[in-house]
């Protein structure tokens, strides 16, 4: 048999003492006297030294730790914050809130995976979402922000578009800047972009159904709407530079949204508009534009008139092929065909016998119209709109005018390599010079 001492410390520093044992093999123990025991030490020095305010030491060294690194990450974070915001609050002050977060759009967008792209653009890649808190769904379109222009100036006029309400304009929600990436957040539009529904027929895999003429003509006039809108009714004037059939959205009920605010700029009315960047989408620039880079109304008017003859013909306004073959310019197609009094032989093949003969004619004339080389002989929006609307007869006799000179109309097939309608920045003429603006002008 053996006999001894144990005892349990747990996790404080403590001590043990044995004031006196009893035992006795054969019979029973005698009891033990403490009498003449002395007192059990204290260690009163120590525990002054292990005990704060009654804490001991082991307990607030570890919350004195864990508190100087909170404060260090929260320094650091306010810093971070600080620097990504750029000192834009301010304007969102002034103009009204539209900053999301970074986390909640990757989070809408399931992070920005390919089964959540829409499509791809020359200006960036747009993705569908739906914001957690609100259930709203939502497109949002990543760009890099490659703008001269001063950051401040840039967010200024992101926000200021966000103010624009109009039944025919896609509503810009917001934005979200992080680092030299740019996010705009859009409402999500379910029928997605006009061009996928028009050029339908070139993809063997499309199911969605072809537009009627009755569709087509009412998505024009909704076009056209939005734009007297952005030019004359609100409180500046809005230059959209970019207007073409990609950028025609199609809400639930099939009304046209025009959207796409990436390259628009705004000026005060009264004022002349500054000289910017030439850019745009090739076939749609109006031809002052490479000699001034200055966008007014009248080139709007220009891509609109583009847009119309892309709408009623079914057709790209420049159609350029695989390399080493030739292209062919939609515009001086159609005014060979009017001046050949064949003008509806143009039209889409796949709205034959669907459309109004008289509104298809009054179409294909006024893109021609809108779609001259001098800015002063295209109509305002208001005008277009009232041609459109039958409150004005097209001005035909002054269209023949315009065109009389043979030599205006250019050679109907253009050469190139390789170009994308997306992204070039290039001006397409309507004179015998196409050639050379494709080859020599800026990019």
């Amino acid at each position: 048999m053996y006999a001894g001492f144990s005892s349990s410390t747990s996790s404080a520093l403590t001590s043990h003492y044995v004031w006196g044992w009893s035992f006795r093999i054969n019979g029973t123990a005698p009891p033990i006297d403490l009498s003449p025991l002395s007192e059990y030490p204290r260690r009163k020095t120590n525990d002054r030294k292990q005990n704060i305010f009654g804490v001991q030491l082991s307990i607030i060294i570890p919350v004195l730790v864990l508190t100087f690194i909170l404060g260090i990450l929260f320094v650091v974070g306010v810093f971070r914050y600080n620097k990504s915001t750029d000192g834009v609050e301010d304007l969102e002050q002034k103009y009204g809130r539209l900053r999301f977060s970074y986390r909640d759009l990757f989070i809408a967008t399931k992070g920005f995976r390919k089964k959540q792209l829409l499509g791809i653009g020359g200006f960036g890649m747009v993705y569908k979402g739906e914001l957690r808190a609100s259930k709203t769904k939502i497109a949002v379109k990543r760009i890099s922000h490659n703008s001269k222009q001063g950051v401040r100036e840039f967010i200024s006029e992101i926000i200021s578009i966000g103010h624009l309400r109009h039944r025919n304009l896609v509503q810009l929600l917001g934005y979200c800047r992080r680092n030299k990436e740019l996010l705009l957040v859009y409402d999500f539009m379910p029928n997605g972009s006009l061009d996928k529904l028009i050029f339908r027929h070139s993809e063997s895999t499309s199911t969605s159904p072809v537009l009627s003429w009755n569709q087509r003509f009412q998505i024009i006039q909704g076009v056209a709407c939005g734009l007297i809108y952005l030019h004359e009714e609100w409180e500046q004037v809005v230059i959209h530079r970019d207007i073409k059939a990609s950028n025609v959205l199609l809400d639930g009920e099939m009304n046209a949204r025009l959207g796409d605010f990436g390259l628009a700029r705004l000026y005060d009315r009264g004022t002349n508009p500054q000289t910017t960047n030439v850019v745009g989408t090739l076939g749609y620039m109006a031809p002052e534009m490479t000699k001034t880079g200055r966008a007014t109304t009248s080139s709007d008017v220009y891509a609109f008139g583009a847009f119309l003859l892309e709408v009623a013909c079914g057709r790209r306004p420049v159609e350029l092929y695989k390399a080493g073959t030739e292209g062919e310019v939609l515009v001086d197609w159609v005014l060979c065909c009017w001046r050949r009094g064949a003008i509806l032989q143009t039209s889409d093949p796949n709205v034959v016998n669907q459309y109004v003969k008289e509104e298809m004619e009054m179409v294909l004339k006024l893109g021609l119209l809108c779609s001259h080389d001098d800015p002063k002989a295209r109509p305002s929006m208001k005008q277009v709109l009232q041609y459109l609307e039958g409150d004005m007869p097209l001005p035909e006799n002054e269209l023949w005018a315009l065109y009389h000179d043979v030599s205006t109309i250019a050679t109907s097939t253009i050469e190139g390599e390789s170009y994308s309608p997306d992204s070039v920045s290039v001006c397409i003429s309507n004179a015998s010079s196409i050639a050379e603006s494709l080859l020599s002008g800026p990019r």
